[in-house]
């Protein structure tokens, strides 16, 4: 609390205004791996989209996916049709999963640099190894028919039913390879997402500046990129809370930082999801009470 209070309320709101940016190239990814759509949102719609959807995955127990299927459903309210609006997010999620691997390795390779017998460095290229095969067989999964699979079974069930919802997903493989196909739109979207991780680790370095820690850019890199990856591998944990925390402790001994600077960055951090996500809850709140409005006008 004295680091945070060290910091002051300057330093931590610069620090939350600086993830903005973050979100606004996140934002950038997701509209060019979803391509043209009818409607087409602008990049505005995209950015708050991506504000709720970050708030859902932080605050609520939702393993860190929820908000994939609450933006889906904004989407899908507003006039976009629905299969195209969870074809571009599941390419984006796989997007950001693809270029959070690259962002690890880089991390990793600099931790080796530093410290070459550190056991971080190895636990950490362990999960990078597992991230990778998951990544591997997820987009394989999508290419080969997991999508066409789920659209079939959806389908199916619902004229046994007599329910109609699902025909709303039909062609759903193919906008989700279509996605894939559009390589241009592909290679922009996995640069504007490594520019928002590699702003990450520039945020961080700007936490620990305010917090009165001088580590520089690649000391940030590490202490994000690893931080990251273990966040992603409690998702199980609810916020992964505790987990987050233990993962900064230890990066940040690495760099001779003590436990309380780690448990301060966190903090931080968390601060910023409080500060920036229930402001977005609400926000998505009235998103679902317009489109409750709107569907009772017709």
């Amino acid at each position: 609390m004295d680091l945070l209070r060290h910091a002051g309320l300057a330093g931590i709101s610069l620090v939350i205004a600086f993830h903005l940016i973050q979100i606004l190239f996140s934002a950038l990814s997701w509209r060019s791996i979803l391509g043209p759509s009818q409607p087409q949102p602008e990049l505005g719609r995209y950015m708050v989209l991506r504000w709720i959807r970050e708030a859902v995955n932080n605050l609520l127990p939702v393993a860190q996916i929820g908000g994939e299927f609450v933006v889906c459903r904004l989407m899908a309210q507003r006039g976009m049709a629905l299969r195209r609006a969870i074809a571009g997010t599941v390419a984006d999620l796989t997007m950001e999963m693809v270029t959070q691997i690259a962002f690890t390795l880089l991390g990793v390779a600099l931790l080796v640099h530093r410290h070459a017998d550190t056991r971080v460095a190895g636990a950490a290229i362990g999960f990078v190894l597992v991230a990778a095969a998951v990544a591997a067989g997820w987009f394989g999964a999508q290419w080969f028919g997991l999508a066409a699979l789920i659209e079939n079974g959806l389908l199916r069930l619902g004229r046994s039913v007599g329910w109609a919802g699902p025909t709303r997903l039909e062609g759903l493989h193919e906008a989700l390879r279509d996605c894939y196909r559009a390589k241009r739109r592909v290679a922009w979207s996995a640069l504007w997402q490594m520019i928002s991780w590699l702003l990450g680790a520039i945020e961080v370095s700007l936490a620990l500046h305010v917090l009165g820690a001088d580590v520089g850019i690649a000391a940030g890199l590490v202490i994000e990129s690893v931080g990251q990856a273990l966040k992603a591998a409690g998702f199980a944990v609810p916020g992964a809370l505790g987990v987050q925390e233990g993962g900064y402790i230890v990066i940040c001994r690495a760099y001779g930082l003590p436990a309380e600077t780690g448990i301060a960055l966190s903090l931080m951090k968390r601060l910023r999801e409080v500060v920036l996500g229930v402001p977005a809850l609400l926000a998505w709140h009235l998103y679902e009470g317009e489109a409750r409005q709107e569907s009772a006008s017709f």
